[in-house]
């Protein structure tokens, strides 16, 4: 099969298209035809040398796939050849052909498109662990969602508001991201580079009155996240985009609210956690994707061969939402 490759990885690393063994099912996976992936962050850091894939998976970039089935393994009995799947992987989705265990494989609703399904496995899966997981977000409670406009940002929303009916507060840098994430179901958005969040959300939700926050950013956004918290309230991190050293911390509001901060990464997790979260997704989302309540954001889709473009738009965050590769 073809993939993409890392050359030169570091800070100065390229993509490119090459030749690579196609990789065999095993007795409980399936081989999936590969038709669309799309981006992460975490891809990124990868190709830098900063994100190595967990031991056993995958060399290639790509934690996420749509496409169908080619050939199951002997001990399969849920899918057959020609069935249309989407998934989580841990690598290995900028390529032709992956594998992926039977139990983590969804089938892809009718009305969406294997662009759209391919969209969805990382951020929605992310943002689901985060808010139902991790933070056991309850109904109608209040949400903070950083980095509202990005892949995980709008799964988040959309989560938040048709599991939950939370009450949702955004914030991005960009207008368009905020207008998206009204959009999409928030309550209040706010732009982080023009307005003090915190004074926003204490002059219009009142003081100490966030559940929980789904941070991103980390350092800038430490100290205002305290001043919103609730009693009880919850924060997790998923990244640190702005760094994750805070001058003068003080831990008197965790003791004082009672405050749970946790922090998550996906790609590592065992396989069967990630069977138990794709399982518990499907059973509450897959409804709603087909009745059309949730959606994936896209925001451009590239040729495979101009991955290196799409990997620009991203590092230099003009997306909002997913980036899509197709054309494999």
């Amino acid at each position: 099969m073809r993939a993409i490759h890392i050359q030169n990885p570091g800070k100065n690393s390229s993509l490119f298209i090459d030749e690579a063994p196609t990789p065999e099912p095993k007795a409980n996976e399936i081989l999936i035809k590969i038709e669309a992936t799309a981006l992460n962050r975490a891809d990124l850091l990868q190709r830098t040398g900063n994100y190595p894939p967990p031991e056993g998976a995958s060399e290639i970039l790509g934690l996420e796939m749509a496409g169908v089935v080619e050939e199951t393994g002997t001990k399969i009995t849920k899918w057959e050849t020609g069935d249309c799947v989407f998934g989580l992987l841990a690598g290995g989705g900028y390529a032709e052909y992956c594998t992926i265990h039977e139990d983590m494989a969804m089938g892809i609703p009718e009305n969406l498109s294997f662009k759209e399904a391919a969209a969805i496995p990382e951020t929605f899966l992310t943002a689901f662990q985060a808010l139902d997981w991790l933070a056991e977000l309850e109904e109608e409670e209040t949400v903070l969602i950083h980095a509202a406009g990005s892949g995980v940002g709008t799964s988040a929303i959309q989560l938040a508001h048709y599991l939950y009916g939370a009450q949702i507060i955004a914030t991005a840098g960009k207008q368009h991201k905020l207008d998206t994430a009204k959009e999409l179901g928030a309550d209040f958005a706010y732009n982080y580079k023009e307005q003090n969040y915190a004074q926003k959300i204490i002059g219009t939700t009142g003081p100490d009155s966030v559940d929980v926050v789904l941070d991103f950013i980390g350092r800038p956004y430490w100290h205002k996240n305290m001043e919103v918290l609730a009693i009880d309230g919850r924060v997790v991190y998923l990244s640190f985009l702005g760094g994750h050293k805070v001058e003068e911390i003080s831990l008197v509001p965790i003791l004082r609210k009672r405050l749970s901060i946790k922090g998550s990464t996906l790609r590592n997790r065992s396989q069967q956690y990630k069977i138990d979260l794709s399982k518990d997704f499907s059973s509450k989302t897959l409804s709603l994707f087909e009745g059309g309540q949730l959606k994936p954001v896209i925001d451009s889709v590239f040729d495979w061969e101009d991955a290196e473009q799409a990997h620009q738009r991203m590092k230099n965050n003009k997306n909002t939402g997913k980036i899509v590769l197709t054309g494999m």
